[in-house]
């Protein structure tokens, strides 16, 4: 029989975005496997059903998966959609199991293989794989964008008939992919950048971008491409070196982030109340409690002369593009998955191995045999 994938449209409410688009499904069919979408999958993000050419239309969910081999998401899909599914498929999307007990429970209890996107390893061969990075791309270029719309200033240098106005600073914290992404965009809008990460490595890319790397002497790096926690004193030292940079900054923009962590805090209330008035701190990291200490993820708040805005869930406001790269992180895994319109499972393959989830959700590989419920959990 022919492999068939299914594509259901998202419920969390603020979520847009869809796991396949149009011009993405044209390339999965080639792969020799059938598609159905549930119909609306992707009404959210611009894509009607009509565009979705050779895949079938289900009129709901449950009618979606119910014969899928593998079924694709975006956000951890709910315990009812696990139940509809049937036992040794596969759920590939994100996971985020340390938060979603009640998913890792249907899945042990289903007997279905979760793959979770966001446990990619950091390999050369699974970059187009990637999913944090690409939506992380897209999230660092929105943030300036954002920043901007709620300053009382320009940000380029603009010269009139009665004088020049300055270009504003922006300070970037936390140069990853959603950092990097972000300098480059204030840069590109004109303004004065400058960019920190506790990763020395990363002061080069920022050059490269035209910013101005922050120096503290502070090497924090960890495996996997993240930070390690700061020592006490290193914090102090960091803080140090930030606190003019922050001080003088118009609009600020932090990213620091690890999968299934709290993030780090990179700026305290008497940094934020040092700031001048009608600067702007846009904190990328409110998903995961946030880097400003007076954030309230999903809130804009007034603390002193600052304006912290905390949007959840960035990617999903560029819905478009955000399912158009997320598709192609997930083409790219099927490739893996998939031969000649067969699946191929290698649960010793690095990358796959990397992404399972036990049935317990904790970090690690499952015992050898154990089929249902592999991955990794963010």
């Amino acid at each position: 029989m022919t492999m068939l994938i299914a594509i259901v449209k998202e419920t969390e409410p603020d979520e847009r975005r869809v796991a396949i688009t149009p011009p993405t499904l044209a390339k999965l069919l080639r792969l020799g496997v059938t598609v159905a979408i549930e119909t609306g999958a992707g009404q959210a993000a611009g894509f009607a059903d009509a565009a979705y050419q050779g895949a079938s239309i289900a009129a709901s969910a449950a009618d979606a998966v119910r014969e899928a081999d593998i079924v694709m998401t975006v956000r951890p899909a709910a315990p009812t959609l696990v139940a509809a599914m049937k036992p040794g498929a596969i759920l590939l999307g994100f996971v985020e199991a340390p938060d979603h007990a009640d998913l890792v429970s249907a899945l042990r209890e289903n007997r279905i293989t979760a793959l979770a996107m966001e446990k990619v390893p950091r390999i050369s061969r699974a970059q187009a794989i990637d999913a944090l990075s690409s939506q992380a791309a897209l999230a660092g270029y929105y943030a300036p964008l954002l920043g901007a719309a709620h300053l009382p200033r320009i940000l380029p240098m603009m010269t009139t008939a009665v004088g020049s106005l300055r270009a504003a600073r922006v300070l970037v914290m936390g140069l990853g992919v959603a950092g990097l992404q972000a300098l480059a965009t204030a840069h590109r809008l004109g303004a004065v950048t400058s960019g920190y990460d506790v990763r020395p490595e990363t002061a080069e890319q920022a050059r490269s971008l035209g910013a101005k790397f922050v120096e503290t002497g502070v090497d924090a790096r960890a495996e996997g491409g993240y930070a390690r926690p700061l020592t006490d004193v290193e914090h102090a030292t960091v803080r140090e070196a930030l606190t003019r940079y922050i001080a003088e900054a118009d609009l600020i923009v932090t990213t620091a982030a690890v999968p299934g962590r709290k993030a780090p805090r990179l700026i305290d209330r008497s940094q934020v109340l040092a700031m001048k008035p009608g600067s702007v701190i846009v904190d990328l990291a409110a998903d995961s409690g946030g880097n400003v200490e007076g954030t309230l993820p999903g809130e804009t708040v007034i603390v002193g002369p600052t304006t912290i805005l905390a949007p959840r869930n960035v990617p999903s406001r560029l819905a478009e593009h955000a399912s158009e790269l997320y598709a192609r992180n997930l083409l790219a895994m099927l490739g893996l998955l998939i031969e000649q319109g067969s699946l191929k499972l290698d649960m010793a393959d690095e990358i796959v191995s990397a992404m399972r989830v036990r049935p317990d959700g904790a970090d690690g590989d499952t015992t050898p045999g154990s089929a249902a419920l592999t991955g990794e959990a963010a």
